[in-house]
């Protein structure tokens, strides 16, 4: 059987007060569990923080791996921007179909997107919502 943290606290503190003959503070538990709780923000705000230096060197690092692969292989480069080149033109092509054909488009993705809804709607548990 699973104890609950407020639970093992309360148990925790009577104990702790049984054997203490002294008087304590009115709000003595108020306090603790105060201090409980901005330990536990300490907690999550530190590893936030992490994450978020660990995305930023991950940034840099990958800006740096890119620019060293720039000077180290130029063919990549001129490659890369030969690719870029030719989506630029496809996807200029088909924003001009799309265009012609924007009703159609524009039903299909509503279908589409009912769709899904109501496949998410009939899988999801209770506990999604």
């Amino acid at each position: 059987m699973s104890v609950s943290k407020e639970e093992n606290f309360d148990i925790m503190l009577s104990q702790a007060l049984r054997e203490r003959s002294e008087p304590v503070p009115v709000d003595f538990t108020d306090r603790i569990s105060r201090q409980i709780k901005e330990a536990e923000e300490q907690r999550i705000l530190a590893r936030v923080v992490m994450e978020e230096r660990l995305a930023l060197a991950g940034c840099i690092v990958l800006g740096i791996m890119a620019i060293v692969s720039l000077v180290v292989f130029p063919g990549v480069a001129v490659s890369f921007k030969e690719l870029v080149e030719t989506s630029v033109r496809k996807i200029t092509q088909a924003v001009e179909i799309v265009h012609y054909e924007w009703q159609l488009y524009t039903a299909f993705a509503g279908i589409f997107g009912f769709a899904v809804y109501s496949l998410v709607d009939l899988l999801a548990t209770d506990s999604w919502r």
